[in-house]
This record gives C-alpha cells, sequence and structure tokens, in this order.
C-alpha cells in the first residue's frame, strides 16, 4: 500500500531532496554500460539491482544526515514500451520491471526512513522520444494512451505518486498528467529547457504549464525543471508571475553545456557541486517555493549533499 500518496509530506517551506543524475551517475561512477540510458534493465539480475541500491542508499544516507525529507525516483525513466522494445523486453516483462523499480525503493525505505526523514517513492516516466528534442509529436490523447500502461503499473504498487521527467513539450506532458489522473495518482511534471529558457519545441515556460493545467484541471501537484543548468531558466522565472508558483522543484545540470553540446560530449561534465549549490540557494531565495531539490545529467549524492547543506544555510 502506498504510504504517502493521499498525504504527501512536501511542507512548502522546507527542504526535500530528490536524486541525481542516475545513468550518468551508473555509467561513470559505477562504470555500468547502459544502453539509450536504460536502467530499468539492471533491475533483472542480481549484480544490477546491487548497484541500484547503491545508488540510492548513498542520497538516504544525505537524506538522513540533514534530517530531511527525500523524494526517490525509480529508475523507470526509460521503462515504457517502445524503449523496452529496443532491449528485446516484453509487455510484461516490462510491467514486472516497473513493479520491482517500487519495490526496490521501499525496501530501501524501510531500511532508512526516520521520523524526520520522510521518504517519498515516486514512478518515474520519461519521454517517449529523445529527452533532448521535441522530434515527432503525440497529441495529448496520444501521450495518455502511451503511458497509461506504466502510469496504471504504478498504481497498483506502493509508489506514492509519478513525476514525468525531461518533458520536451506540452502535450506529451500532459497526456502522463491525464493518465495519472484517470489512475487516481498523484502528479508531478518536470520540463526541461534549452538556454534560452524554452522548451525544445519552441514554447515557453509559462506556455507549457498554462496548457497542461487547462487541459487537466490543474491536476499535477507543482511542476519541475531538469536537466538543464539555472543559468538557462534563472532570467526566465518571474518571482511575481502565477505560473512561476507552480514551480516546486529543481533536478538542474551541474554543466553549462547545452542538450545540443552535452549530446556529442564524450566525457562527463560534472561542474562544480559548490558552485551548482550556491545556484540552488540563490533561486531559493528568489524562489522559496522551490522546494524539492536533487540533480540531473553529471551530478550525483556529491552534489545534492552540497546543495541541502547550501540552502540549509541560506
Amino acid at each position: 500500500m502506498a504510504r504517502y500518496r493521499d498525504n504527501l509530506p512536501l511542507p512548502g517551506d522546507a527542504v526535500v531532496l530528490t536524486d541525481g543524475g542516475i545513468e550518468t551517475s551508473l555509467i561513470y561512477d559505477q562504470g555500468i554500460d547502459l544502453p539509450d540510458f536504460a536502467a530499468f534493465t539492471l533491475l533483472d539480475d542480481e549484480g544490477g539491482r546491487h548497484a541500484l541500491e547503491r545508488y540510492f542508499d548513498d542520497y538516504l544516507a544525505v537524506a538522513v544526515s540533514g534530517g530531511v525529507g527525500i523524494v526517490l525516483e525509480t529508475p523507470t525513466w526509460r521503462a515504457s514500451p517502445d524503449w523496452a522494445a529496443r532491449q528485446g523486453i516484453t509487455i510484461d516483462h516490462l510491467a514486472e520491471l516497473n513493479r520491482a523499480a517500487v519495490d526496490l525503493l521501499a525496501a530501501a525505505r524501510s531500511r532508512w526512513e526516520t521520523a524526520t526523514t520522510p521518504v517519498v517513492i515516486s514512478g518515474c516516466i520519461g519521454p517517449r522520444g529523445d529527452g533532448y528534442q521535441a522530434g515527432e509529436q503525440m497529441t495529448a490523447e496520444e501521450a495518455r494512451s502511451y503511458h497509461s500502461l506504466q502510469v496504471r503499473t504504478f498504481a497498483a504498487t506502493e509508489a506514492d505518486l509519478v513525476t514525468a521527467i525531461t518533458m520536451t513539450y506540452s502535450a506529451e506532458a500532459t497526456g502522463v498528467a491525464l493518465a495519472a489522473q484517470r489512475a487516481g495518482l498523484p502528479v508531478v511534471i518536470s520540463f526541461t529547457v534549452e538556454t534560452d529558457g524554452r522548451l525544445p519545441s519552441g514554447e515557453s515556460l509559462d506556455e507549457a504549464i498554462a496548457a497542461v493545467d487547462e487541459a487537466t484541471g490543474a491536476h499535477p501537484l507543482y511542476y519541475m525543471l531538469n536537466c538543464a543548468h539555472p543559468s538557462h531558466f534563472a532570467t526566465v522565472l518571474d518571482p511575481a508571475a502565477p505560473w512561476t508558483q507552480r514551480l516546486g522543484g529543481l533536478r538542474a545540470n551541474a554543466s553549462r553545456l547545452s542538450h545540443a553540446e552535452l549530446d556529442v560530449a564524450t566525457e562527463l561534465d560534472a561542474g562544480d557541486p559548490d558552485e551548482l549549490a550556491r545556484e540552488y540557494a540563490e533561486l531559493r531565495r528568489q524562489h522559496p517555493q522551490l522546494r524539492v531539490l536533487g540533480g540531473c545529467c553529471g551530478t550525483n549524492h556529491v552534489h545534492v549533499d552540497a546543495i541541502a547543506r547550501a540552502c540549509a544555510s541560506a
């Protein structure tokens, strides 16, 4: 049974952590090959599961040390039908792996959760296409149909909510939100932006958030930004704008590189954890509603620990 689905412990004035760039951490920190960035395939064997446990334990240790809550995302960003087919995984087995991902985090929660560190489990949903480009776009109804399998699977597990990560256009985000709404699940939508602060589709953040809210009756709990450096979006966030108040979290890159540059990079750009942490603290000062804080490509628990400490002292 989901522990927090109806009572998410996400107070508006307190920092809640989330994890960082799981795929880049597994590849560069643990030396694991991940075709298509499909971390969910590691759930198929004991060694892979242990690698995932090590990854999440690092973040849980940071949260417990700081006495703050944490939202853990299942390693299922690529665990949807099209990406599974590329790995030769059947639909039935795909559903099993999505369930196994939640079970992995439920076991971690039982090991680590304390009175001051609630552990929230989020079913992670990634884009149907590339995470850096909008590419061929679906209608909202097509996106709802495509993502429903994963959403329905999470609804029958201990997942407290689902989070759509690296959404590149509003129609797909709307589809995920509609699927979650029909399944009775809370949902968070996280958009990615280019260096000009716009989605890869060309939509502005305010246009994308307004489109999803209008189509779903504002069903998302809040919105996030991920897979972009703070310098790519800080100037477009207007503290006085109502749409900005819908933003509740950040999973930024430590790297200042654009998506195009990251796509062809042959080495990891991990940036400077302390510099990234200072930028988070400044964003929190201007936008205190940004409370769920983690990282994306190139970040690991060291970055999130620095972010937690900087924002706590601020």
